[in-house]
């Protein structure tokens, strides 16, 4: 069975990426489908769970119950526990799909150059320590830390990710430039006032936020700022184009949150309005430099592919049923983005800067 893996592995790999790919993401990926064989029957379960969940449309709008914030962080969690390695082996390790600022690139290139894009945003010295909230497995916290030439900090909710990622630091030679730690962005931030000469975040924030907790979480990345230092992101955010009495906004919508992985769904201004009363000063509020959804249908052409090769072996008894539940799953979600992208009421990378005054 492990050699029929490995022989899909390399057909899947095969159409992942739209350039040569790097020894890094060749090897990355065949973690990742080490990590899925080794996955205990329980965390497969609870993905499916997580998933019944998202799409049971009981969330999204900033609408549910007071207390459930738990339970949907949870969720999450569960998540994430498979997903992140299904998404290795996609070469979506770090869990965003960027906007594609160079059509001649694709996914993996792109994420550096919105990275580097947004490291320029921060204005920061050589000498900076950042914090990355919501950091997966610390790529990104990587990238900006080689950037810099300084430390980030990091924290994320999936314990998984996190063991990832400093494992891959101390690999490095990072370890003494990355603080990787489990941490629940809902709960205070373990770290003192002013801290940090900058901060960002890559999808990970606003989508896992009701409406009413908007003030807490701005908050907190405003206490541990120091005088003068910006947070910038680049994240899944309504745009004003979306009407909630919309039918087909609102089914476009159901069908897409579950992929991303999110809880919630809000407008800029409800997000800018929240980190303004916190005491930041509004430097930008834009949409994403480039679509993100050419690099979505890409990937949804590749997992159309992939499909038809588990269905082939789910039928001799070879491959698990989650497997073919968790793709179908994700490509449902991904063409619904892609459609709700193109008719700008959604945006994957909506761009905010704010500056804490000094």
């Amino acid at each position: 069975m492990k050699l029929v893996f490995v022989a899909l592995f390399g057909v899947f790999a095969a159409f992942s990426w739209s350039s040569v790919p790097s020894y890094y993401q060749l090897s990355t990926g065949v973690q990742g489908l080490r990590n899925l064989l080794r996955l205990p029957q329980s965390d497969i379960d609870n993905c499916i769970e997580a998933y019944k969940f998202f799409q049971s449309g009981r969330y999204g709008f900033g609408d549910a119950h007071e207390g459930e914030t738990a339970a949907e962080t949870e969720h999450v969690r569960s998540y994430y526990t498979v997903l992140h390695e299904v998404l290795a082996v996609a070469d979506i390790e770090k869990m965003y799909i960027p906007p594609q600022i160079d059509a001649k690139q694709g996914l993996y290139v792109n994420q550096l150059l919105t990275e580097e894009q947004l490291l320029e945003t921060l204005n920061v010295s050589s000498d900076s320590t950042l914090l990355d909230i919501g950091c997966g497995r610390g790529r990104i916290a990587h990238h900006m830390a080689t950037m810099t030439g300084g430390k980030v900090s990091g924290f994320n909710i999936d314990e998984g990710q996190i063991l990832n990622g400093i494992a891959y630091a101390k690999e490095t030679g990072f370890e003494d430039r990355l603080d990787l730690k489990v941490g629940d962005h809902h709960l205070p931030f373990a770290y003192p006032d002013e801290s940090f000469d900058g901060s960002y975040s890559f999808q990970a924030i606003w989508p896992f936020f009701k409406k009413h907790e908007l003030d807490g979480v701005s908050r907190e990345i405003f206490r541990v700022l120091k005088p003068g230092a910006k947070f910038s992101c680049s994240e899944y955010l309504l745009t004003p184009d979306f009407d909630h009495s919309n039918p087909h906004h609102v089914h476009l919508h159901k069908l897409f949150l579950p992929t991303l992985a999110a809880t919630q769904s809000n407008y800029p201004k409800d997000v800018t309005d929240a980190l303004e009363r916190a005491g930041f000063k509004l430097v930008l509020s834009a949409p994403s430099v480039a679509p993100a959804w050419p690099i979505t249908d890409q990937k949804t052409d590749l997992f159309l592919f992939f499909r038809g090769i588990i269905i082939g072996l789910n039928r001799i008894g070879v491959l698990p049923e989650w497997v073919e539940k968790l793709v179908n799953n994700l490509l449902l979600g991904g063409v619904a983005w892609a459609d709700a992208e193109k008719a700008k009421i959604a945006d994957l990378n909506w761009r905010i800067i704010v500056q804490k005054p000094f």
